[in-house]
């Protein structure tokens, strides 16, 4: 392929996507070395985004540890809190959690808020 020029060559771009400098707390890591044993135990969530035409969107997802599973998702142009909680209402509609589950992220700014927390507190 590469003698008759076929190979694509990807310029990539690094776009940050946690910011931890934010004053905000800090919560403790509880799925250190846990054994993780049933669907809507743990929740993992994550940002990160996607090089289109005109720029970049951003991509939040929430999986189910045990079925890792996508529950929640959402598509934005802004990086903000907004973007998270659709993820987490998305989420928390198909799931119906019970309280207790753990819901573990980066702790970046989106995450960190208190509009989230609050929203992860809620009943």
């Amino acid at each position: 392929m590469g003698e008759n020029d076929l190979l694509c060559w990807v310029k990539r771009k690094w776009v940050k996507t946690t910011d931890s400098n934010h004053r905000f707390p800090r919560h403790p890591n509880l799925i250190k070395e846990m054994v993780v044993s049933r669907l809507n135990q743990v929740w993992v969530s994550d940002i990160t985004y996607i090089c289109i035409k005109t720029g970049f969107v951003y991509l939040a997802a929430i999986l189910d540890v045990y079925s890792r599973r996508i529950i929640g998702y959402a598509l934005s142009a802004r990086l903000d809190t907004t973007l998270t909680l659709k993820a987490l209402h998305m989420a928390t509609t198909m799931r119906k959690p019970a309280p207790g589950i753990i819901h573990h992220s980066d702790q970046g700014v989106q995450y960190a808020s208190s509009e989230y927390i609050d929203e992860l507190k809620s009943p």
